[in-house]
């Protein structure tokens, strides 16, 4: 095998030379040391025709300066671990085989990144891929920097780790682990004369050099510790101290480490938080890095309302005992399971989904470090048998801008049974959390908003689930979703500003997602008994049925019915939540069926009295002020004896909302004939000018004749026309499907994901009562979400509404373009029909203050 110099023929003796694939870790006392073996490393590799790239990321001066054949490519490891590995990776795979490569001090990367773990991981997947393509590499560490266990992971990687000392003058090179070489004096230490380096082989100075050179009192505690801890410990003695200006500093270094990037939410936490706060918050943390996007909002809305001095927030709020899994840990079990190669492949734009899913899959079936997986049993131990919530926390969610509402998963585990049975529940739902960052529908979020080469680390928040035990069930009394800008309202004299609740019994999960024929209470805070739709027969449609609980005997998350929750005579505040549904019970009795209560979920007694719903306005509008931005919050509610609120703010994040004051003027008259569709209400998003070119409509007769797989494809032939649209601005299209887009449950709607609608400019969901298919008004849910973030209008038609013109014939008569388009898919042309619209197209308009829409030509 061909010999490489390292620049000096003392030095490759010792070493038998350089081989290809070497990677040479140096530690040193100095930087000025390291230089003294890079330069003739790089000089001499110059001189015989070797491609040089050095990789600039330090703070100290450079290492090598320009020279012909030398490239010097600059980087920025402030961007996170992901950005600047990635980065790394594409540059030694655009160079290829055979370049040599000049690190900065790797040291210098504690700086940005404040934690070991994260240089031992970077260089466990760099240092084999540039053992791959047959490179050679110099790297250099400071000396006491780093935990021995860094330096054992690097020692366990590399080919050669050498220790440099600078000692009364002298440099002194001291190889540790050379690999497939050996000699009688190659590990020996060895002392520079010039190009000659001479091995001490007596004992005595041997034992002169390494005596004087060993740690000072050597404290094998304090070398055992990641920098992270240091940082901590530094930050303890800070808060000590009586010094403000001290503390604050400390403060805004942390939350750079611990809160995120995100500049509008790092001044909300550097204003909200102390440093006895951060150093809380560290005391609860499993692994080291960023708490995540969840954790943060969560955390800021508690410190907000208690720095609030003019309510009493600490009679209202639930205490938290939440733990926080650091995000480092998410790239940690990627390095721990051998997926970063085919993570790097997922960064690329060809195997961005294609990797993703081989990448999915292959993340459920990994396994945890042993001390992770310690600290995990530690923190069940702590919850005993009461239920947990794992929930994602991944950096990027819950911004200004970015929610990832529903994105990624979330587990309530009802945490019974033998400890070993809890961590392996535990185990497996982090495993699936972390798996979700590579979903079909997160990758297209961050592929539209252009957050698809950001870093993307998976945190993760833990929580006691918020509740009460019932009998074999526990759940909260109340929970749901409170937005502070109300941009659904259904009536003209209502005020966007005063906020709107989605309030169930039970678990939250049915206020936050569409679920099967179930209803949650939408409630507008400047009118909080007036509903969004009129009559008994719409109250019983569009009311809770079902309850989300955990069952303590099963260890599961279930669904109740509340007529069988009543019927097993569970301990319901029935009176205050709910009403007799005389007629259904009248229909019982004359069938000659057992007479029986039958009751609805309407929370009619409970908002009459207006303490609730004004103590969430004044919770919401608090948030607010602080953020100075419409927020959205998930909470729970609980009461005393005395029948005092205890509310659990679970979540609080920026509400995206679209265009709030601005008014659209619709023609007052427009001739019928024009007319696609001219409605009252049930729609988000306006106010709202567009023109449209094209209208998908899914007839809602011929879909329920399909059978329940050809229902499905209906779903995907929408996705594959949503991808056809390419950029919406070009085709603005118009969707109507019949019922409920997005639901689980075909029989209700048309089953899709958001990513096979995200091209769509407007969507309509059609009520087709005769076939059960009715839209769900669900403001605040994950879908309303993902539709504001995506800038998509929303509607809900009824057309045997009176406040509803819906001009069938006029659809009818438009030319079906399906066949043409995809021939492939002409066996559906009789359900699914594409309308290219001629000449300027449709004008689809909304006004929210006469809440009217309508679409005409």
């Amino acid at each position: 095998m061909k010999r490489i110099t390292t620049g000096y023929q003392g030095l490759d003796e010792i070493l038998d030379g350089l081989r290809i694939g070497d990677n040479v870790v140096w530690k040193v006392d100095s930087i000025d040391d390291y230089r003294s073996f890079v330069t003739p490393f790089a000089e001499q590799s110059l001189r015989d025709g070797r491609r040089i790239v050095y990789l600039r990321f330090g703070s100290h001066k450079p290492l090598l300066e320009p020279a012909p054949h030398l490239e010097i490519i600059d980087l920025d490891p402030r961007l996170g671990f992901e950005s600047f590995t990635t980065r790394i990776h594409a540059i030694i795979t655009e160079h290829g085989p055979q370049t040599f490569y000049v690190f900065d001090c790797l040291s210098e990367l504690l700086s940005a990144w404040a934690t070991d773990l994260m240089i031992g991981n970077f260089f466990r997947v760099t240092c084999p891929y540039l053992f791959e393509l047959d490179t050679v590499a110099y790297f250099a560490l400071i000396r006491q920097r780093h935990s021995l266990r860094t330096i054992a992971r690097i020692r366990e990687t590399t080919q050669i780790l050498l220790d440099l000392y600078n000692f009364e003058g002298d440099l002194y090179v001291h190889p540790l682990k050379v690999w497939q070489r050996r000699s009688p004096t190659m590990f020996l230490p060895h002392r520079k004369e010039g190009e000659r380096f001479l091995p001490l082989v007596d004992s005595y100075a041997a034992t002169r050099l390494f005596s004087t050179l060993a740690d000072p009192g050597t404290d094998s505690a304090h070398r055992q510790l990641d920098h992270w801890h240091h940082l901590f410990l530094q930050a303890r003695e800070v808060a000590d101290a009586p010094d403000e200006e001290a503390a604050q500093r400390m403060v805004n270094h942390l939350c750079r480490h611990l809160i995120g990037r995100e500049e509008r939410m790092l001044t909300l936490a550097r204003r909200h938080f102390s440093l006895q706060d951060l150093l809380e918050i560290k005391g609860r943390m499993i692994g080291t890095g960023f708490i995540g996007g969840k954790t943060v909002g969560m955390l800021l809305a508690r410190q907000i309302l208690h720095g609030d001095r003019r309510h009493p927030w600490r009679e209202n709020l639930e205490s938290h005992d939440s733990f926080f899994v650091g995000s480092n840990l998410y790239y940690s079990y990627l390095v721990h399971n051998g997926l970063w190669p085919l993570f790097m492949k997922q960064k690329t734009s060809e195997g961005y989904f294609v990797a993703a899913a081989e990448l999915h899959s292959r993340m459920l079936e990994g396994t945890f470090p042993e001390k992770t997986r310690e600290e995990f049993q530690k923190m069940l131990e702590y919850y005993g048998q009461y239920p947990v919530i794992v929930r994602s926390s991944s950096l990027l969610e819950d911004g200004f801008g970015n929610a990832f509402a529903g994105k990624y998963d979330s587990f309530f585990l009802a945490n019974q049974g033998t400890p070993e049975d809890r961590t392996a529940a535990f185990e497996e739902a982090v495993r699936k959390i972390f798996a979700s960052a590579m979903s079909e529908d997160a990758l297209t979020y961050r592929l539209q908003r252009g957050l698809d080469q950001k870093d993307e680390q998976m945190a993760l928040l833990v929580q006691r689930v918020s509740g009460s035990y019932r009998g074999r069930y526990y759940f909260p009394e109340l929970a749901g979703v409170g937005v502070s800008h109300n941009t659904f309202v259904w009536d003209r004299e209502m005020d966007p500003q005063a906020g709107m609740l989605r309030l169930v019994f039970g678990l939250g999960t049915r206020a936050v997602d569409r679920t099967h024929d179930d209803y949650p209470r939408i409630i507008a805070l400047d009118a909080p008994q007036k509903r969004p739709h009129r009559g008994m027969e719409d109250t019983r449609r569009f009311s809770q049925r079902d309850v989300d609980l955990i069952n303590v005997e099963s260890n599961a998350l279930e669904t109740v019915s509340l007529s069988a929750l009543i019927a097993e005579g569970i301990a319901l505040p029935l009176d205050l939540y709910t009403v007799l549904d005389h007629e259904t019970m009248r229909h019982i009795k004359d069938r000659g069926r057992k007479e029986t209560e039958v009751r609805l979920l309407t929370f009619d007694r409970f908002l009459t009295d207006p303490a609730f719903t004004s103590l969430m306005q004044r919770l919401l509008k608090t948030l607010e002020a602080a953020y100075a931005y419409p927020v959205d919050v998930e909470f729970t509610v609980n009461f005393t004896p005395d029948r005092t609120p205890k509310i659990n703010v679970v979540q609080c994040r920026p509400l995206q909302t679209k265009g709030a004051v601005q008014r659209v003027e619709i023609p007052e008259k427009i001739e019928a004939q024009r007319i696609l569709f001219d409605c009252r209400g049930n729609f988000m998003g306006g106010p709202l000018s567009q023109a449209i070119r094209r209208l998908i409509w899914v007839d809602a007769e011929e879909y329920t004749r399909l059978n329940l797989s050809d229902k499905y494809e209906v779903a995907r032939l929408i996705g594959r026309l949503n991808r056809r649209i390419g950029e919406r601005r070009e085709i603005p299209t118009l969707l109507f499907c019949p019922g409920r887009l997005g639901t689980t449950t075909p029989a209700l709607g048309v089953p899709v994901t958001f990513s096979e609608i995200s091209n769509i400019t407007a969507l309509a969901e059609v009520a087709f009562a005769s076939g059960q298919l009715m839209p769900e008004l669900s403001y605040g849910s994950h879908f309303f979400q993902d539709l504001v973030e995506a800038d998509i209008f929303y509607l809900a038609l009824f057309p045997d509404s009176r406040e509803c013109l819906f001009n069938r014939p006029r659809l009818d008569s438009l030319p079906n373009s399906l066949e043409a388009m995809m021939p492939a898919s002409s066996a559906f042309k009789k359900v699914v029909k594409v309308c290219n619209i001629p000449g300027e197209g449709l004008q689809l308009m909304a006004d929210v203050v006469s809440q009217r829409v309508v679409c005409f030509d």
